[in-house]
């Protein structure tokens, strides 16, 4: 049954996503359960909704100098957080090791990533950050981690192709997660036709595709389970489907990248702006500066859905690559 969240609630989850502190998750989690359709289909979700409240609200309060310090929690920056979860040996560090500098341990014995790692990724010229998890059995999970699923953008299910075990694998991974309340359910469009994505998303990633077996326990893992979460493949030591996987990931974030420019120059194309998809330039002035978007009075515009150099006022919708020139 189609679960027909609204828009609030995207708009709470959004917010419950970018919270840092118990007080901001709180609030949050408050809005989404009073905006979650009360109907047979949202039951599980309410009832996660639930839970999670009742979790913050009784959780101990960090104090001072000697406050407990939350381990598996990593700042999200970039377009958003992308974090590597699977069994040990399963080869999630070495996609880390091979799409950015982070000083991940790539080993052949297991649990050897013993707390986060988190590195820049790109796509083109979007910064993700991807963070390398410790590993996790049926048998044991850090409490601690939880959290970090429930506050990220994507969560990579990792597993080894070249195992015989793969499918088994896969299940272990998405049972830890349902245990907890993180299912991956399909996304939603809103009454205008625009996607509405309840977070985290996930993605079964297998590796070691260039290791014998690996191809034919490819085949058997995407015969055997259902189309939700999608499957990519990938060689983290070769470096085989990770551009495809990047791909796949900015646009799963829905994210724009925008270049600024000012009158008389050309613009600066070496770091975009990366606002939420459906952003206006209004939204745009108000990162830049509060005074910019307070005292704005038009824009230029190239690039898509418009001619070069058109004027445009704050409530023009954004597209992917713009190059935008504010007056004030």
């Amino acid at each position: 049954m189609p679960l027909n969240l609204t828009p609030e609630y995207f708009e709470a989850d959004r917010q419950y996503r970018q919270a840092r502190t118990r007080e901001e998750k709180l609030a949050a989690l408050e809005l989404m359960l009073s905006t979650v359709p009360k109907h047979k289909g949202t039951e599980k979700k309410q009832a996660d909704l639930k839970r999670r409240i009742s979790e913050l609200r009784h959780a101990p309060a960090a104090k001072g100098k000697g406050a407990t310090v939350d381990p598996y929690h990593v700042p999200s920056q970039g377009a958003g957080q992308i974090l590597l979860l699977g069994l040990p040996n399963s080869g999630k560090s070495s996609i880390l090791g091979n799409l950015s500098k982070a000083p991940v341990k790539i080993t052949d014995f297991p649990f050897g990533t013993q707390m986060p790692v988190p590195g820049m990724v790109y796509h083109e010229d979007a910064p993700m950050q991807m963070v390398d998890l410790p590993p996790v059995t049926p048998e044991h999970v850090p409490p601690g981690m939880v959290n970090a699923w429930r506050s990220t953008d994507i969560i990579l299910l990792v597993v080894d192709l070249a195992a015989d075990s793969v499918l088994e694998d896969a299940d272990a991974l998405l049972a830890i997660l349902g245990q907890r309340g993180i299912t991956f359910e399909a996304a939603e469009q809103d009454d205008k036709g625009q996607l509405m994505q309840v977070w985290p998303r996930g993605l079964i990633v297998g590796t070691k595709l260039d290791l014998p077996k690996a191809a034919e326990n490819l085949q058997v893992l995407r015969e055997l389970r259902p189309a939700e979460p999608a499957i990519m493949a990938v060689s983290g030591a070769g470096g085989q489907g990770l551009p495809e996987l990047l791909r796949t990931l900015f646009g799963i974030l829905n994210v724009i990248r925008v270049y600024s420019k000012l009158p008389g120059k050309p613009p600066d194309l070496e770091q975009p702006f990366l606002l939420p998809l459906g952003s206006t330039i209004g939204e745009l002035a108000r990162m830049i500066h509060k005074e910019v978007a307070d005292h704005l009075k038009y824009a230029r515009i190239w690039g898509q859905d418009v001619y070069a150099g058109q004027q445009v006022h704050a409530t023009h919708v954004l597209s992917d690559r713009n190059v935008v020139e504010l007056h004030a």
